[in-house]
């Protein structure tokens, strides 16, 4: 197999949408830095394709993010994929646990930013290049007992759209995927508190929400368009889910 020349980023890489964007860059010749904090499920994801290498990686950790950074230097890095995230509540805003806000935008926002901050000096030595943050639905539509993570997700938007002024000129491409419902493995069982039962309550009757695979595959459709073309932002959703609040299900 030929050795790969590019070098893309994939944080949050040890399950879900992480994962399988990492299998698909890597099945697109690119060598994938997957990058996540459980080493041992990023082994898993490593075993299937021979052009993904592993990192751990805290995104909510300066000193880790710039260990990071510091063992990504040299090399052509032209794709950071900015997916660390999650929800960790379905509260009502009055009943809401501040720390669990503080935890939703850690991940999801300054994770984001601290990732970004230390990579775009590479990606700048590798242009074109380009930065994909992997946001949601949330991030445009807001939803009862979504206030933490639909206040993050609007604040991660928020920041894909600043840093695409700021960049502009510079042959650093900065897009945005916003996935309405996906069902992975772990998304909403962790909003839940591992009740596996009230996550299975959200895809329940809906016919074929999108996978992780779907989400990837939008991702490297973006990242595959010439260095001239940007998607701004992609909003996907699978066909049953018309809007936020608008959901066919079959029972």
């Amino acid at each position: 197999m030929m050795t790969a020349t590019k070098y893309a980023v994939v944080t949050g890489a040890s399950s879900g949408i992480g994962a399988a964007t990492a299998h698909a860059l890597a099945s697109d010749g690119f060598h994938v830095i997957a990058a996540a904090r459980r080493v041992d499920r990023l082994q898993d994801v490593a075993a299937l394709h021979a052009n993904i290498e592993i990192c751990e990686l805290d995104v909510t950790d300066q000193e880790s993010v710039d260990s990071f950074a510091t063992k990504l230097q040299g090399k052509p890095l032209t794709v950071l994929v900015n997916n660390a995230g999650g929800s960790f509540d379905g509260d009502l805003l009055l009943d809401s646990d501040i720390e669990s806000w503080k935890k939703t935008f850690d991940v999801n926002v300054l994770g984001s930013v601290r990732v970004t901050k230390a990579l775009v000096p590479l990606l700048r030595k590798n242009t074109p290049s380009i930065i994909v943050v992997v946001t949601s639905t949330a991030g445009h539509v807001t939803y009862e007992t979504g206030g933490s993570y639909t206040a993050a997700k609007h604040a991660e938007k928020a920041m894909v759209q600043t840093l695409r002024l700021e960049l502009n000129g510079e042959a650093i491409r900065v897009t945005e995927i916003a996935p309405g419902m996906v069902k992975t493995e772990e998304f909403a069982v962790n909003r839940f508190a591992g009740d596996v039962a009230k996550a299975a309550k959200i895809y329940e009757g809906v016919d074929e929400p999108l996978t992780a695979k779907d989400v990837a595959e939008a991702i490297r459709w973006s990242i595959s368009l010439p260095s001239h073309f940007n998607v701004d932002s992609m909003v996907i959703r699978p066909l049953a889910q018309a809007a936020q609040h608008k959901v066919h299900r079959t029972k």
